[in-house]
Order: structure tokens, then C-alpha cells, then sequence
């Protein structure tokens, strides 16, 4: 079973920042194949099989991520060989919040700002 699933205006904010930066550096292919990542990322984070989460109490009570490249086994066609991003979530009831989608070099607790916003 999986979740209903709500991202945040910040998290809306990183996918399209993410996918301009990716058509600009790599071509509208690649940002196409990084957007079908993305979708499937959140679909697996969205799922009752905790396998790939990573557990972050630090950033507050329930918050987990879930990094891109434990999703590319789920996506048909040519992989992404190298994500970099990861997804910052937390489960609400049946309803996955998801609150960033960050770079591999950012730390989340300096980009959280609100942690209870969805």
C-alpha cells in the first residue's frame, strides 16, 4: 500500500530548480529521465517497505530520507548512473509530507528552516 503524497512549496521549488539546472547542464533527455527518478523516488518513499529509508531523528521526530539512486532499479529505460539528490520526508497518517529535495552536498538541518511544513 502506499501513501498519499504532499510536497511542500519548497519541495515543488527544488524539483523545478533541479530539472532546469538538468536540461541546462546535461539536455532535455537526461531531465527527463531525472523527473521519471524523481517521480519513482517518491513513489518508493511513499511505500509501506521501509528498505532504503534512512532514519534522520535529528531533523525531527519521524523525518526520514530516501536517496534517489535506491529508486533506479524502479525506472524503465536508461538510468540515471549517478543521482545526487535525496528526498526529506515524514509520514503524517496514510500521508507522505515531503519537505525538500536536496543535492547530496547540502545539509538538510541548514535547508530545513520550518520543520513542521509539509
Amino acid at each position: 500500500m502506499t501513501s498519499t503524497v504532499r510536497l511542500s512549496h519548497a519541495a515543488r521549488a527544488d524539483i523545478a530548480s533541479i530539472l532546469a539546472r538538468s536540461t541546462e547542464q546535461f539536455g532535455e533527455a537526461a531531465s527527463r529521465r531525472y523527473q521519471t527518478l524523481i517521480a519513482a523516488a517518491i513513489r518508493d518513499a511513499a511505500s509501506d517497505h521501509p528498505l532504503g529509508r534512512t532514519d534522520r531523528p535529528e531533523l525531527g521526530q519521524g523525518v526520514f530520507t530516501w536517496h534517489l539512486a535506491q529508486s533506479r532499479r524502479h525506472v524503465a529505460g536508461s538510468a540515471v548512473r549517478r543521482p545526487r539528490h535525496f528526498l526529506v520526508c515524514r509520514r503524517d497518517a496514510d500521508v507522505l509530507l515531503i519537505s525538500r529535495v536536496l543535492h547530496d552536498a547540502m545539509d538538510p538541518e541548514r535547508h530545513l528552516g520550518d520543520r513542521s511544513a509539509p
